[in-house]
Order: C-alpha cells, then structure tokens, then sequence
C-alpha cells in the first residue's frame, strides 16, 4: 500500500510503500491526486525511482495531461526528449526568484513536473510559496492597480545578451516569429542588425479555473531590470537606454512600475517561502497558479529536469470559450 504522509502542508509527501509505479500508483489514485492538488497546491513523490529523463516523461504525461513545448521562452533551457526540458539553467550561486511559469504571457500550464536526477552537494532547494497567500500579503491597492492595469512586458533581442530571439521562439524564421507574436497578440518590430523588440501586455491577476480564486499572477518583478540588483542595473544603464533594455516590465498602459512597489511584491512572496532538499528520484507535482516556485543557490552538480502540462488560456476563459 502507499500512503501519503502529511510534514509540510505544502508540499504534501507521498511515499512509495511497495513495488508499485508511479503511473499505476496514479491511475488508481487520480481524483484523490486532483483534490489534493486543489487543496495543498503540490505533492512530492518520493521513492518512485523516477531517475531518466524517459521515465520522468512518461510519469509527467500521467500526471499532469497533455504536455507542453516551451515557446516564447524567458530563460535558458535545454530540450531533454519530447515535452522534458532542464530547469532554468542559470549560475549556481544565485537565486531564480519567485514565479508562476509562463504568468508573463496569456497561455500557461495549469500543471509543472519536477524531477530530480540528481541532487546538489548542498543548497539548490526548490522554493515554493502559495500563491494566495502571497496575493494576500500584497497590498489591497496594488492588487487593485495591477488588476485594472496589467503589466507590459518589453524585450529587446539583440547578439550577446540574454536570450536571443531564435532561442526565445524557437525558430531561425522572422516569419514565424511575426505569425506567433499575431497569434499571441505580441507586438513585434524588428530593428538594424537582426534585432527584435517584442511587448506585450498581460494580466496582474488572475482567476483560477476551478477554485475561482482571485490570484496574483504576473512576472513584473522578474522581468523589472530592478530584479537584477542595483550594481548589474548600474550596468545596463551605462550600456542601453531604458526603451533598449534586454528586458523590462511596465505597467499595461506603459506607465513605470514604482521600485518600492516590486520590493513590496518580493517581500510577500519571501514571507512565504517554503524550502524542501531534493533526493535524486524524487518528483513534484505542482499547480502553476496556486503555488509559485523559485530555486536556492547550490554547490555540486544539480539536474532537475521540468515537464509542463494542462494548458490554460486566460483569453478564451475570459470570453466565456473554455
């Protein structure tokens, strides 16, 4: 028998009490799994064995639906084998901050896999916090504002720094760059030199499908150049002018977004923060708008591998389509 066990509420242990897989143990528990879910925002999965990319694939398409392919991509990934990708590949002594994938665009997945290959010698911890509480610690007057306003997302794609655009949207095509930006209601206008300007202007909040929760769900402070720390601001400063950042977020009708106010937004999301250790085998299970996650600096080597399913369209809820 496997039997979950309750440390943390969020996110919630099940372990492993037999022989049984994954997939098994999940086609026999799927709507105590959906409820769960709904109810602690993530479950972790210990003593699966899940420790290949095929493996995890297979245990991320029982878990969490149809699985996703990262396009309009914000950080560095790998593609692993269909539909499994690296975690954000960024340098081990920094932190990723808090976030809701995809919360920056119109389109995400309602569900995110993680798996560990294999773990850190220390540190490295995958970080969550509840998205309702977050929205709780923010202030009734910024929710207020986001919601009527939105947030603008600006990137300017250019040789060298951050992304570039054929990473991003995965293709070499400015015509297929041009059909998915009409498609996602993306502008986009290319400048000298093969650069790309892309904006878009998305939710501040957010409503989930099946809770009805009003949430906070955006990325402006992670896309705000004020999220890099003042002396890598002090930096792009000196080398673009405001409109020529690699990226930056604004509020939906271009108006500047107050630093006090995105140091407010991180505080809420850092007093709710939850740290577990990965085991190599391990697999959480996440709902993208009820839990945001973030990740811990580490020492040693580190592979998490991520899967995103069950996608949800903002736009076609909003008119009544979904």
């Amino acid at each position: 028998m496997l039997a979950p066990t309750i440390g943390q509420s969020c996110p919630l242990v099940v372990r492993r009490d037999g022989h049984e897989s994954l997939e098994t143990w999940v086609a026999s528990h799927r709507p105590w799994l959906h409820q769960t879910l709904l109810q602690d925002g993530a479950v972790l999965f210990k003593g699966f064995a899940v420790t290949s990319a095929d493996a995890f694939g297979r245990a991320a398409g029982v878990l969490s639906g149809r699985l996703l392919e990262y396009v309009y991509r914000s950080t560095p990934r790998t593609s692993i084998s269909a539909h499994v990708y690296t975690a954000t590949e960024y340098r081990a002594d920094a932190s990723i901050p808090f976030h809701n994938e995809n919360s920056y665009q119109h389109d995400w997945p309602m569900r995110l896999a993680f798996c560990c290959i294999e773990a850190p010698l220390s540190g490295g911890q995958t970080l969550l916090a509840r998205t309702a509480a977050v929205t709780h610690r923010i202030d009734i007057d910024v929710r207020r504002t986001f919601a009527s306003r939105g947030v603008k997302y600006v990137r300017n794609y250019q040789h060298g720094v951050d992304l570039s655009w054929q990473t991003t949207f995965q293709t070499d095509s400015k015509s297929e760059v041009e059909a998915f930006c009409a498609r996602e209601s993306i502008t986009c206008e290319w400048l000298g030199g093969d650069r790309l300007r892309t904006s878009q202007v998305s939710q501040g909040m957010a409503t989930h499908p099946v809770t009805d929760q009003e949430l906070w769900f955006n990325q402006a402070h992670l896309f705000h150049v004020s999220s890099l720390g003042p002396e890598h601001q002090a930096m792009l400063a000196e080398m673009f002018a405001e409109g020529d950042l690699p990226r930056h977020a604004y509020y939906g009708d271009g108006g500047r977004i107050d630093e006090s106010t995105l140091d407010h937004i991180r505080a809420a999301y850092d007093a709710e923060r939850i740290a577990f250790s990965w085991e190599a085998g391990d697999l959480l299970l996440v709902d993208n708008m009820l839990v945001a996650h973030a990740r811990a600096p580490f020492t040693g080597p580190r592979r998490v591998l991520v899967a995103m399913g069950d996608p949800y369209s903002e736009c076609v809820h909003a008119t009544g389509r979904a």
